[in-house]
């Protein structure tokens, strides 16, 4: 406070409060306006992101899209609308944006370094999950690694190998790995080979073959059916077999088509040809 201030205030004039709220009403007016209407437009965007989350799940409902995903992508799409929105009030309002987003950015870069392992697995999870090349209780075969589906996670995905062991495979390698999805159709070919002695009579080899086939009630009877003679080796005349069964039958038909040939052949008298090794000892005079 000044000395004519001072002066004015003790020799009875006191302030000039008329003066000084006409002075500052159309700036604290024009503040209010604003706030007023950044609260509107909050309230109608708030309304527009939810309109536009809830047509969103019901798209990701109608695609059958995993739940995970699902969630995972509304999660994101509604923090990125509602920072658009907030960015957009500040502007209006007349804040400075550009040094939170610079800060933002040069936080998610630093995140990103140091999770870029997990952040590859995240990725891998997403895309296995977006394009399905396994589901929940496929059969599948990665590398040497080979068993059916139990979970599948953002991170990680789980398999039960036959010896009910699990193995945890990361989807960032699993999403870049050549997948064999055994189980995907209704439907498996068992293929088998075996070889015969040269001196035997293919054509009764093909009759033996065949009527182990058609033991089997559980090969399908519309799909083809092959019997022939795939190979001619250096010590044995090589026969495959391919039948079609249903998934769940697959491993059932091959065991008991396997120890039926083993029988059979030996009745038969049909010589399956095997390595054998001729040890010759010598004794000195």
């Amino acid at each position: 406070m000044d000395a004519n201030a001072i002066e004015e205030w003790t020799s009875g004039g006191g302030w000039d409060w008329r003066s000084l709220v006409e002075g500052k009403l159309p700036a604290v007016a024009n503040i209010c306006i604003h706030i007023l209407v950044a609260l509107v437009a909050y309230w109608i965007g708030r309304r527009v992101i939810t309109w536009l989350l809830r047509f969103l799940r019901k798209s990701f409902e109608r695609g059958n899209m995993e739940e995970g995903v699902a969630a995972f992508l509304s999660s994101v799409i509604k923090f990125s609308l509602y920072f658009v929105l907030v960015l957009l009030i500040f502007q209006f309002l007349g804040l400075e944006t550009s040094s939170v987003v610079a800060l933002l950015g040069s936080a998610g870069l630093a995140v990103g370094l140091a999770l870029q392992g997990s952040l590859a697995n995240f990725a891998g999870g997403v895309l296995i999950l977006l394009t399905k090349p396994f589901l929940v209780g496929d059969y599948i075969m990665v590398g040497d690694k080979e068993g059916t589906v139990v979970s599948i996670d953002i991170i990680y995905t789980k398999l039960q190998m036959i010896d009910n062991k699990i193995v945890i495979m990361p989807n960032g390698s699993l999403a870049d790995s050549n997948i064999i999805n055994v189980t995907q159709q209704d439907k498996r070919r068992i293929d088998i080979g075996v070889g015969v002695s040269y001196s035997e009579n293919i054509k009764r080899v093909r009759d033996v073959l065949d009527g182990i086939i058609q033991e089997q009630d559980a090969v399908l009877r519309d799909e083809p059916i092959d019997i022939v003679v795939s190979e001619l080796g250096s010590s044995a005349v090589e026969m495959a077999v391919h039948v079609w069964v249903k998934k769940e039958d697959y491993w059932q038909v091959r065991w008991a088509m396997l120890e039926e040939i083993k029988e059979r052949f030996d009745e038969e008298g049909i010589e399956i040809p095997f390595d054998q090794l001729d040890v010759t000892l010598k004794r000195e005079s």
